[in-house]
């Protein structure tokens, strides 16, 4: 399970993430799985379309694109990634609106509040930011 730190242990935090799960139902994880599927096929058009050597990697709603020529497997692969053009990707994606986390090595996460709109926006704001390295 992913953990982050920033409010692990917080009460008000623990008590919402329960009142989360408790929420959820097989509908919501449906979701998930649709809209995570329609990202992740949408960035792989973007990348081969373009003719780019990046990766997607996706489990359920959490994705990474990889500035690497090889697939993923190990934290050593990940480090084997094309710096520079993951800056431009990153500034690119947030002066279109879309923020992803600012590194290489972390995952971004899709939500059922994220609708069909909200991943064509982010497809189309990465294929424009793609463009630009191509």
């Amino acid at each position: 399970v992913y953990q982050a730190g920033t409010l692990s242990g917080n009460p008000v935090a623990v008590a919402a993430g329960l009142a989360t799960l408790r929420a959820l139902d097989g509908e919501a994880y449906e979701t998930l799985e649709d809209r995570g599927r329609r990202l992740e096929k949408g960035m792989r058009r973007n990348v081969t379309e373009l003719g780019l050597p990046y990766h997607v990697t996706r489990v359920g709603a959490m994705a990474s694109l990889f500035f690497t020529e090889e697939p993923v497997h190990t934290p050593a692969d990940a480090k084997q990634y094309d710096e520079e053009a993951f800056e431009r990707y990153f500034r690119s994606m947030l002066d279109q609106g879309i923020y992803l986390p600012p590194s290489q090595f972390e995952s971004f996460f899709i939500s059922t509040a994220h609708g069909k709109d909200d991943i064509e926006q982010v497809l189309d704001a990465q294929r424009r930011a793609l463009e630009g390295l191509a």
